[in-house]
C-alpha cells in the first residue's frame, strides 16, 4: 500500500467501488447540454394535468362507427388546452399559463389519447372539439411519463372517434398528420410517407425503444395528435420532430395501443407523477428537471417540487447521457407502489434532499460544506480557490483497474490509480488518489485531496476498526466519530479539524455496501470551504463500478 501520510498503518490494512424537438405547445429538445443558473432552455410544453376518474368501456359493435377516411378523421382530432403553473428552468415559475397540444378521440364517450408532456401537472384541461360551441372540460385517466402517452376523458358523449390500424406500417406507407400546430384553432393536415419503421425513440423527455419516422410535417402543438393512414386508421401518436432535417416521429399504434388500454383503466404506467426533462447543468450535474408535479402522485407525496432536479433514483445517477433512458429503466423494473430511494437537488436553495418514493419524505442530506468551516492560514496556496470561491468543474476518475469511481475538482489534476499493494508486493485491492499536488497532499496539511482504498479482502470487517487505523489526533482535533448512511453505503467516519494549526479538515470514512462484499476507506483533506463542497461531491459519487483486483 502507498503511504497516504504519516499516520497510515500498513500491516493492519493489509489484512483487510434527435436534437429532438417535441411537437407540443412549446418545443422540447433532447438535452445534449443544459446550463442552469443560468440554464439553457428546457422549454415548457403545454400545461399539465390532474387526477384519474373511473375508466370508460369500449364502444360496442352496435355503437357508432369510427371515422373511416382522413377527411373525416380530422373531426375526431381535438385541441387540448392545459392551464396551470410550471417551473421553467430559464424564466422561473410561470403562473396561470396555458399551453396547447393535440389529441384524438378513440371512443364515442369522449376517451381521447394525447402525450404525457401535454397534460401532466396542469390544474385543469379544456378540449376544443369541432362542432362544439364551447370548450369541454376533461379529466386525466392515466399517464405514462416514459412512453409519453396519456388518456383523458372529455365531458359529454356521442363524439366522432378514430380506430387503431391493425395493418403493419411499412416503409413507404402514405400517412397523414393531423393536429393543431402553433396554437392555431383550425386543424391542419399534412401528408408524407413512413421513412423509417424503427427509428430510435430515446429523448430528453421520454424513453421509447422504437418509433415511426415520417416526413408529414408537424410543428409545436401537434404533440399527441394522430398519424393516420389513407383510410383514417391511427398508425401512430405524434410526439417529436426535427424540422431542420425534415424528420418527424410518432409512437407506433402497435406499441401505443396496449399502453393506452392500461391508462384508460385508471392506472399510471412507468410514472412517478412529474412532467420532467433530462438535463445536464453547466456545473456538470445531471438528472431530471421537474417542471410540474401531479397532485397526489408518489413524487408529490415524497415532497418533490417544480424546479427540483432528480439526481439519483435507487442510487443510480440519472441522465448522464442527456436522456430519460436510465430513469425509465428503473421505473419499468418497479411497480407503481414500490419504495424507491430518491435524491433531489433543490436548485433554488442548493440543498441535496433524500427520501423514498412511497416511503419517508424528502429531508436535507448532511452537507459538510454547510456543517463545517475551514480557516486556512494566510499563505496556504495549494487548492486555495480564493476564499469564498468554489470549484466550477468536477471530473470523474477511476483507478487503473477501472474498479473505483469518484468525481473530484478538475483542479485536482494529479491522479494515481495504481493497485493497493502489500509489503510483499501482492495486490490487495484498488487505490485511487487525486490532488492538485499529490506530494503536498501526502505530506502536508495545506493541500487538499482524496484517497480511496477498496478491497474484497476487507469484507465483513468492522468499519470502526478500519477507521481506527487512521489516527490524526496528534496534529488535529478529533471532533468525534459519527455514523454514516447514504443510499448505497453505511459505516462510520471520524472528523478532524484544525490540523497542525492550519485550519484544515480531515474526514476518514469506513463504508461498505449492503451485501458486505467489500469495504472502502475514503480519506479527504479539505483546506478551504471550496474543498468542503468537493468533499460533498466525493461522498455523493464514490463507488465501486468494476471488479476489484486482488
Amino acid at each position: 500500500m502507498k503511504r497516504y501520510r504519516r499516520h497510515i498503518l500498513f500491516m493492519a490494512l493489509a489484512l483487510l467501488t434527435i436534437a429532438l424537438v417535441a411537437c407540443g405547445g412549446g418545443d422540447k429538445e433532447e438535452s445534449a447540454e443544459v446550463t442552469i443558473a443560468p440554464i439553457a432552455t428546457v422549454p415548457q410544453e403545454e400545461a399539465k394535468a390532474t387526477e384519474p376518474p373511473a375508466p370508460t368501456v369500449e364502444p360496442t359493435a352496435a355503437g357508432p362507427a369510427a371515422e373511416s377516411s382522413f377527411q373525416d378523421a380530422i373531426k375526431a382530432t381535438v385541441q387540448i388546452e392545459a392551464q396551470g403553473s410550471f417551473m421553467d428552468p430559464e424564466f422561473g415559475m410561470q403562473l396561470n399559463t396555458a399551453g396547447r397540444g393535440s389529441g384524438f378521440i378513440i371512443d364515442p364517450s369522449g376517451i381521447a389519447v394525447t402525450n404525457n408532456h401535454v397534460v401532466t401537472g396542469a390544474a385543469f384541461l379544456q378540449v376544443y372539439v369541432q362542432g362544439q360551441d364551447r370548450p369541454l372540460n376533461a379529466k386525466i385517466l392515466g399517464v405514462s411519463e416514459c412512453n409519453d402517452l396519456a388518456v383523458i376523458d372529455i365531458e359529454g358523449d356521442g363524439f366522432p372517434f378514430l380506430a387503431w390500424s391493425d395493418v403493419p406500417t411499412k416503409l413507404g406507407t402514405e400517412v397523414y398528420a393531423l393536429g393543431y400546430p402553433l396554437g392555431d384553432p383550425e386543424p391542419t393536415l399534412t401528408r408524407g410517407v413512413i421513412s423509417k419503421e424503427q427509428a430510435g425513440g430515446e429523448t430528453s423527455w421520454a424513453s421509447v425503444n422504437n418509433v415511426l419516422e415520417h416526413d408529414a410535417t408537424i410543428n409545436p402543438g401537434n404533440s399527441g395528435g394522430p398519424l393516420v393512414s389513407a383510410d383514417g386508421k391511427v398508425v401512430g401518436v405524434n410526439y417529436a420532430g426535427a424540422s431542420d432535417v425534415n424528420q418527424y416521429f410518432s409512437i407506433s399504434a402497435k406499441d401505443a395501443r396496449g399502453i393506452v388500454e392500461k391508462l384508460r383503466a385508471g392506472t399510471d404506467l412507468d410514472s412517478i407523477g412529474i412532467n420532467g426533462e433530462a438535463v445536464i447543468t453547466g456545473d456538470g450535474d445531471t438528472g431530471i428537471w421537474v417542471a410540474s408535479v401531479e397532485s397526489g402522485s408518489p413524487a408529490d407525496k415524497v415532497g418533490v417540487e417544480p424546479g427540483d432536479i432528480i439526481t439519483k433514483l435507487e442510487g443510480l445517477v440519472l441522465s448522464v447521457d442527456g436522456t430519460m433512458a436510465d430513469y425509465c429503466d428503473i421505473l419499468r423494473s418497479r411497480n407503481l407502489t414500490d419504495p424507491m430511494n430518491i435524491q433531489v437537488l433543490r436548485f433554488a436553495t442548493s440543498e441535496i434532499l433524500e427520501g423514498q418514493l412511497n416511503g419517508p419524505e424528502l429531508e436535507q442530506s448532511f452537507s459538510f460544506a454547510q456543517a463545517v468551516e475551514v480557516a486556512p492560514e494566510e499563505g496556504a496556496t495549494s487548492g486555495d480557490t480564493g476564499g469564498g470561491a468554489t470549484y466550477t468543474e468536477f471530473v470523474g476518475i477511476t483507478d487503473d483497474a477501472g474498479a473505483v469511481y469518484v468525481e473530484v475538482p478538475a483542479e485536482w489534476s494529479e491522479v494515481d490509480g495504481s493497485n493497493w499493494l502489500g509489503d510483499d508486493g501482492s495486490v490487495l485491492g484498488s487505490e485511487l488518489m487525486a490532488a492538485p499536488d499529490l506530494d503536498g497532499f501526502s505530506n502536508t496539511y495545506t493541500t487538499p485531496g482524496v484517497q480511496i482504498i477498496a478491497s474484497s479482502g476487507l469484507a465483513q470487517q468492522d468499519q470502526a476498526s478500519l477507521v481506527d487505523f487512521f489516527d490524526f489526533s496528534t496534529d488535529c482535533t478529533l471532533d468525534g466519530r459519527y455514523d454514516y448512511d447514504d443510499s448505497v453505503y453505511t459505516g462510520v467516519y471520524d472528523l478532524y479539524t484544525d490540523c497542525a494549526g492550519e485550519g484544515s479538515v480531515i474526514i476518514v470514512l469506513g463504508a461498505e455496501p449492503a451485501d458486505r462484499s467489500y469495504s472502502m476507506i475514503v480519506l479527504v483533506q479539505a483546506v478551504t470551504d471550496a474543498d468542503l463542497d468537493a468533499l460533498d461531491q466525493i461522498l455523493s459519487t464514490f463507488s465501486v463500478v468494476g471488479t476489484l483486483p486482488g
